[in-house]
Formats: structure tokens, sequence, C-alpha cells
């Protein structure tokens, strides 16, 4: 054990690479993407440090061009979810043991050998599984994974800091124990970052992690894994399985020595492990941690008094970047009609600009939807649009599956506040805006509040600083991250902390201290120096 109080290196948000045209460090992503896009891969699941392969094998496809043969992966069935849970729970006492020091010191590792060497390798993996294009790529996969594992080191250790007061002849102490059992890490397919930080951020803590991402997401989760190991993480504490999802959820919750889930994904499959977990309880050794972060129906609210420009701008960003696929984007939005047709013009200029198509080139600002489902999904609401009384696609509404899964950034107009693509989350490049009456103001922001069974993200725009007072109150239950005058996605890790109630989730807060806190439990510890010989306090006489 360590004969010092270590101090961890201050944490600082990395620095966000511009890519701009013709620049060393695009050329250079781009190559690693030509290069890794023509390799045929094989991909195992990792179980005790070991890659395990199966008969069952399952073909690899890129959204951009679904045609496209670069390889497979391995799926497992239930032996493989008993294999992750029982070598999770025998690497469990050592990895406990080991100094927290130590684990920092693995997770600081990782953190640079993706800002340096696996930088490229896992930007071009989450372009081509999950095709973003390379500035939504950077923030995500680089930037963001890289400010968990850092941030996350700093805020364990002033966790571990953060000690109770002692009286005279007592010393009061506390310990931050590991969760006792196994944990278990559910990850989507749009964020590497995400899907990074759930496994490692119970890990650091001390954890054992069962970790099944997104099928969407297996390459960038490959080369997760490789940093990993490389990083010097002993086998058996993060184990990555591939396997039917509701399989392995009733193999998982099942378990007398479930101790956590941590999960980011749909609302309804998280509703479902919650019940399975109530329906299991008295199974468990302990009472399960869960923490989730699920949809959002995210809003922008503008006021009579808003920068039309600035508005405009927000709402191309907010809703398109990364095809809508962000649980944060900007899906409905509120216009004062005063405003709308300056608005509606400056949209116009921008769309008409704005590129679809593959990663590979960096120029396209929009590229493919995660799957067939998706966009079948987005077609459906365009669809019904253009097929509506109540409203119209102004902008947008192309669809194309013939190569890609390629969806126009489509704008719908509606004269019903409670249309079904103002209430329904759709997870795609699809706005919504409904006009009001300017006197309607505060109305309109009780309507923004009562739309949506979520509260993850929302925006308000004014220059009228009552305004903005008025809509922080009558708003304050809707978002969990709420933006002034600003788009309301790109939560930064350290800076605003990212997590959302209602429907959204537990709130728990992603880039942290609460969020690392559920994957403790406290030891209280009163040492008496001078122990009492007698029983009679002193009111005894």
């Amino acid at each position: 054990m360590s004969k010092a109080i270590s101090q961890v290196p201050y944490a600082v948000n990395e620095p966000v690479r511009l890519y701009e045209p013709g620049s060393p460090e695009v050329k250079n992503l781009i190559s690693t993407y030509k290069k890794m896009w023509s390799e045929k891969l094989e991909i195992p699941m990792v179980i005790n440090g070991k890659e395990i392969t199966t008969e069952n094998k399952e073909r690899l496809v890129s959204p951009q061009d679904h045609q496209h043969d670069f390889g497979f992966y391995y799926k497992g069935d239930m032996k493989h979810v008993d294999d992750a849970i029982n070598t999770a729970l025998a690497a469990r006492a050592q990895w406990n043991n080991l100094g927290w020091e130590q684990r920092a010191a693995i997770f600081l590792k990782a953190a640079d050998l993706i800002a340096g060497p696996y930088r490229d390798r896992l930007n071009a993996a989450t372009m081509i599984g999950q095709s973003k294009n390379v500035h939504q790529t950077e923030i995500d996969a680089a930037c963001e994974f890289i400010d968990f594992l850092r941030f996350n080191v700093e805020f364990m250790t002033e966790i571990y800091a953060e000690q109770p007061v002692s009286s005279e002849g007592i010393w009061n102490r506390s310990e931050y124990r590991p969760l006792e059992g196994f944990c278990f890490a559910v990850t989507p397919f749009n964020f590497t970052a995400i899907a990074g930080n759930l496994p490692t951020c119970m890990a650091m803590m001390g954890n054992v992690v069962v970790w099944k991402p997104s099928d969407k997401q297996i390459y960038s989760a490959h080369v997760l894994m490789d940093c990993f190991r490389e990083a010097g993480l002993p086998d058996g504490v993060i184990n990555m399985i591939f396997t039917d999802g509701k399989e392995t959820a009733d193999k998982v919750l099942a378990h007398p020595d479930f101790t956590a889930l941590h999960f980011t994904g749909s609302t309804s499959v998280f509703q479902s492990m919650w019940k399975q977990i109530g329906d299991n309880i008295h199974k468990y050794k302990t009472y399960p941690r869960i923490v989730g972060e699920t949809g959002g129906k995210d809003f922008v609210m503008v006021h009579p008094s808003a920068n039309a420009a600035g508005v405009a701008t927000a709402l191309v960003r907010g809703s398109f970047e990364y095809q809508g696929q962000k649980c944060s984007a900007a899906s409905r939005a509120y216009i004062p009609k005063s405003l709308w047709n300056e608005v509606k013009e400056i949209m116009a200029a921008q769309l008409a600009t704005v590129k679809v198509g593959s990663p590979e080139d960096p120029s396209n600002f929009v590229n493919a939807v995660i799957d067939q489902v998706s966009f079948d999904r987005c077609k459906k609401y365009i669809t019904n649009a253009q097929n509506s009384s109540e409203a119209e696609v102004i902008f947008g509404g192309k669809c194309d599956d013939s190569k890609g899964f390629f969806v126009d950034p489509t704008v719908i107009l509606t004269t019903n506040p409670k249309y079904e693509s103002v209430c329904e989350e759709i997870f795609g490049p699809i706005l919504s805006i409904y006009v009001y009456e300017d006197e309607n103001w505060a109305e309109t922001l009780k309507l923004v509040d009562e739309t949506s069974p979520y509260s993850l993200t929302g925006s308000i725009f004014s220059q009228d600083r009552y305004a903005i007072a008025e809509a922080y109150k009558a708003l304050e239950n809707a978002a969990g991250n709420f933006y002034i005058n600003d788009k309301p996605t790109g939560a930064v890790v350290g800076q605003q902390p990212f997590g959302g109630a209602r429907a959204s989730g537990t709130n728990d807060k992603a880039g942290s201290k609460m969020n690392l806190l559920r994957w403790t439990s406290v030891r209280s510890i009163k040492e008496t120096f001078v122990t009492p010989k007698d029983y009679k306090y002193p009111y005894l006489g």
C-alpha cells in the first residue's frame, strides 16, 4: 500500500482538434478511416481478459453503406453471461484491495492513450460504425471520453478526501468501499464516450463490471477494450459481452450478487429492467443501485426579444448534428409569430448549404441514421406530416436508404402544439416548430412544461432578463440541463454535469462526483483512543 497521500494530475478539458480542410490532423484521420474501412474484422467478446469466439457470427454494418462488408462479431449466449459474472466476482477481491492510486494510474494512462496513439483509431471506428462526422466524433469518442477518465479520477480523490469531524479523544473516518457484488453496464450506440464511461467509472471506484454495449457500437467498443488492456486493466475487472439483450437482463438481474445497474438507452427498456429488479429484490444480498439516462424530447423556447440568427443557428446545430441522435437534441421549438419569418429565412439559407453523406467526406454536416429501424421511423413521421392537415414539411423530407440510411434535415411546422412529432421522441434529424402568438408567452411556457414526459435538456432564447427569469422558474422541472441563449446540446464534462429527471432518468449527472458516489458504499469508522472503564456517567453522581 502507498506510504503517501498522492495528488493526481489536475484535470482540464481535452482540447478539441478543429480538422480544418487540408490540415494534417484531418488527412491523418481520413487516411486511418480508409484503411480501417477496407479491413475485414473479427471482433470477439472479452471475458477474463481472453478473447472469446463462438460459432454464431453477426455481420458488422456501417450505416452509411449497409452493403459494405467490413467483418463480423462473435455473438455469445447465456453461458458467456455466466462466465462474465463469475469472472467478475472472482476478480473482485484483488481489484478492491489494489490501492486507489493504482486504479487511478490505469485510467489516466487510458486517457493519454486515447489522446495520443489511439485517437485516430477510436475516432475512425466511431465514424465507420456509428456514422459520425469528424467534428462529432472528435468531441465524443476522443475529447469527452478523455475528460470522463481524467475528471473522474479527480472526483474520486475528492470523494476519498471528504471526511467527518472528530471530537476530543475520537478519530472518525469514512471509508468509500466498492459495492458488494458485480455491476452491470448497458450502453447505447450514439456516444462512444458514454459507452466507455459507464463501465469505467464503476471500475474506477473498485467495482467489477459486466458490460453489454449496443450491437451498433461494437467496433468502437472493441477499440476501447484494446485500450483498457494496454493501459493495464487487470483481467476480469471489465468483461465485454455481445449477447441477447432481454435474455442477458433476465440472467443478470436474477443473480443474487447483482449490485448495480448503470444504463443509457430507451425509456421502455430501463423501466422494464427497473421492474425486474423490483420483482427480484428478495433475491439480492444488498439493495442494488440503479442509475439510468434514457430519452428526451428537448425544447427550444424563444421569447420575442430573442436574436433571430442565434435562434436559427441553435436550431440547425442543436437539431441536426449527429442526425438528431442525441438524447439532448433539439426536437421541438416554440417561436413567436413576430420573429418566425426572420428565423425561417435564416434557417432556409443555412440548410441550403448543409451537405448529407458519408463521414469519409469531412464536409458532410449530416450523415446516416444508425439503422433501418431508425430510417423507417423517421420516414413515417415525415410521411405523416406530409399527409396531415395540422402539419407541413417546410424543409427537407428526403429519405434514401438505397446505399446508406440517409434522412435529410427535416423541419415540420405544425398548427397543433400537441401534434405527434412535437410530443413523441423520434431520435432522428426531425425538428418540429410551433409558432405562437406573442401575447401567449406565459401560456406557451406552461405548454412546454406539460407537452412531454421527458425532462432532459432545454433552451430559452431571450434578450429580456425578466423573461429569462420567468422561464427559468416556469421550466425548472422541465430540463435537467437548462441552456440560456444556446442550443440544448454539447454538455462538457466538469462544466455541465449531464442528466435529467422525469422519464429521462435518475438525474445522477454523468461527469460529476454525484455519479461516482452511486458506485460506493460508505463505512463510518469511529476509533476511541482511551476507552472508558466504568459505565457511570457524571449525571449518576
